[in-house]
Order: structure tokens, then sequence, then C-alpha cells
């Protein structure tokens, strides 16, 4: 039962390293583009959010399978994507989930992992 997204997020750019974090972007964006050509990720989404006083400003939601993730996150070029991110970027965080099916049957095995209540 693997995933099959990851969430890449940050909070803000960095006073003073916006024009790396933008040339950074147009990078990335070109970087996912060619991953999805090659079939290394199903797809992904770019979601920036408005102001609201929390820590996540916005965030890509790449997709794929459970095993294409497993290789997507471990290339050379994803660490070396994040080392950077990391260096540009306010509080970058990386977190594996599920949509779509994956959340039934994820809320499947929650639910029956509740204890039963003896009345």
């Amino acid at each position: 039962m693997g995933t099959n997204t990851v969430l890449f997020g940050w909070a803000r750019s960095n006073p003073g390293r916006e024009h790396l974090s933008a040339a950074h972007f147009e990078e990335f964006v070109k970087y996912l583009n060619g991953q999805k050509e090659a079939k290394k990720i199903d797809d992904y989404e770019i979601v920036f959010l408005d102001a609201h006083g929390g820590d996540l400003g916005g965030f890509f939601l790449i997709k794929a399978d459970s095993g294409k993730l497993d290789a997507f996150l471990s290339s050379a070029e994803w660490i070396t994507h994040m080392t950077r991110a990391s260096m540009h970027l306010d509080n970058v965080g990386i977190i594996r989930g599920v949509t779509g099916v994956r959340v039934a049957e994820r809320m499947a095995l929650w639910s029956g992992l509740i204890p039963q209540v003896s009345e």
C-alpha cells in the first residue's frame, strides 16, 4: 500500500535570493516536464497559496505510482534540485501521500483499525 504523490512545498524565497528562486523555478518546471515526457512521473500540479498566516506559500504536487516515485526521489537530479531549493527557499518540505483511489484504501485501513466498542 504505497504512496502515489509527493508534495514539495516551501514558505517563501529567502530575502535577497528571490532571483535565484525565480531562475530555479523555471529550471525545475522544465525538469518536471522532461520527467513527465520520459514517463518517470505521471503528472504534476503547481499551487501558489494566498497569504494565510501559515508556513506554506506554495507547492508542487507530483504524481506517479509508488515505484516510480521511489526511483524519482532517489535520483541524483531530484536530490540536486532539493539541495539547491534549500539554499534559497525557506521551510522546504517534501511529503509523500496518497490521492484518488488510494485515499479510499487508506481510509479503509484506518477505519478497520478503530477498536470496536462493546456496549
